[in-house]
């Protein structure tokens, strides 16, 4: 039966007969055929069981014209259509077993509810389903008999999805189940109950020549785009806020430090409570060179004002001066009062733009990687876009805290703009401090 079927791409094969683990992932470029051989494998498996299928996206409408449609394509090239029935309202597809397969969207979650005996379920584009839709699916693959199975493919997106945390690693909550570069190198993976499995346009030898040029030309004009489409590659979706960050040994960055002629030691702090974060940064400034470093920081939420004062007693005792989020004055007058050296940052209408271009102008942001949420959110940090695709030069896909603590500690320091120089003009060997923490913009 397998041969009525347009060839199936050699990197697929043992793919479709592989049923040994629960979870099989696949994640892969465009044009990689990885979908073609999901939808294929499932007719497969219910020409031989009688199962309820599930097939889920996160939108029920676009099934019609995707995996609905796809499975009837298949089962045409089977010339099955006699015997399996393709019905179009409700999408539904019936085997001659009493095997079906049925569609849902996470749209519409309360009709999940009425679904029993699942015992296969194929999440397509589970990037784009929530992470509580995932674990919610989990719930609904049960059969008191059949061994359970979800397979789950999509395109590679940013590190900071769920699919990427859940199946690859988390930093922030220092979980780590695979190197995402190992399955590129390997292509297929078994680790634990998960079959891994990377394609490329590279893998279907029945595409177009002319569409993979399509992919090609992209890296001259989109990068990120060239990255997921061509090289099926997981990272960082976007214009990164701050390119030259890195990330190094806490010792060397303190080795660097010490070597520092003269160097300019700041701390920045800003308040959060529930959804967001007290966080407090330590820098220091390598003025000719135009280096930043960031050696020490807290961060914790949910956390009194007492609460925090007790656990950052040494600033009160070694009377650093932090630099703090003037929009919280009642705060700033707590930590005063019990002995802090601490004063607001200076803010003003525009002042989120003018501080990250300040920042920008660093030539490296070096980090101690003793720091793990400043590099969790700095390091793959992205701006906003509005609805035409335009970057938002003062707003971030998520709301870092640590920059906002460099901006406040940094708020009374220039870095020479590069463009200043370029136009003759003399640099200042030391920055300027303005009596009221203005910034130059």
């Amino acid at each position: 039966m397998i041969e009525k079927v347009k060839p199936v791409n050699p990197h697929f094969e043992d793919f479709l007969f592989d049923w040994n683990q629960k979870f099989q992932f696949l994640v892969g470029g465009y044009g990689s055929s990885k979908s073609y051989h999901v939808a294929l494998k499932i007719v497969l498996k219910l020409l031989e069981e009688k199962r309820t299928v599930l097939v889920v996206r996160e939108v029920y409408d676009t099934h019609r014209d995707s995996t609905f449609s796809l499975f009837d394509e298949i089962i045409n090239d089977l010339e099955i259509d006699h015997i399996v029935r393709c019905v179009s309202s409700p999408m539904q597809i019936r085997f001659p077993n009493g095997g079906r397969i049925i569609f849902k969207g996470l749209d519409k979650p309360a009709k999940l509810k009425s679904i029993n005996n699942v015992s296969l379920i194929w999440i397509e584009e589970c990037s784009e389903v929530k992470y509580e839709g995932f674990k919610e699916l989990l719930g609904r693959l049960r059969h008191p008999t059949l061994p359970l199975h979800m397979i789950l493919s999509t395109n590679p997106v940013g590190e900071d999805n769920w699919t990427y945390k859940h199946f690859f690693k988390d930093d922030r909550q220092k979980r780590f189940v695979l190197d995402d570069k190992e399955l590129y190198e390997k292509r297929t993976f078994v680790i634990n109950d998960t079959y891994y499995h990377h394609s490329t346009a590279d893998d279907n030898l029945f595409l177009p020549g002319s569409y993979v040029k399509q992919l090609d030309e992209m890296k001259e004009y989109d990068p990120d785009l060239y990255r997921i489409a061509r090289q099926g590659h997981f990272g960082v979706n976007g214009v990164r806020v701050l390119p030259q960050f890195e990330e190094r040994p806490h010792e060397e960055v303190m080795t660097a430090i010490a070597n520092i002629n003269r160097p300019l030691k700041r701390v920045g702090m800003d308040f959060g409570f529930e959804e967001s974060y007290n966080a407090v940064v330590r820098l220091a400034v390598d003025h000719e060179k135009k280096y930043l470093y960031i050696y020490w920081e807290y961060y914790k939420n949910g956390m009194t004002d007492d609460q925090t004062a007790e656990e950052l007693s040494e600033f009160a005792e070694t009377k650093e001066l932090i630099k703090a989020d003037s929009a919280e004055p009642k705060t700033i007058r707590y930590f005063q009062q019990q002995g802090f050296n601490m004063v607001g940052a200076h803010k003003y209408k525009g002042s989120r733009l003018q501080y990250t271009k300040k920042i920008k102008r660093f030539k490296k942001i070096i980090c101690s990687d003793r720091c793990e949420n400043t590099i969790y959110e700095l390091k793959p940090l992205t701006y906003a876009k509005d609805k035409l695709g335009h970057i938002i030069e003062d707003e971030f896909t998520i709301d870092p805290h640590t920059l906002s603590a460099i901006w406040y500690a940094l708020d009374d320091y220039e870095v020479t703009d590069l463009k200043e120089e370029s136009k003759g003009r003399p640099k200042r060997s030391r920055p300027r401090s303005r009596e009221r923490g203005e910034v130059n913009g």
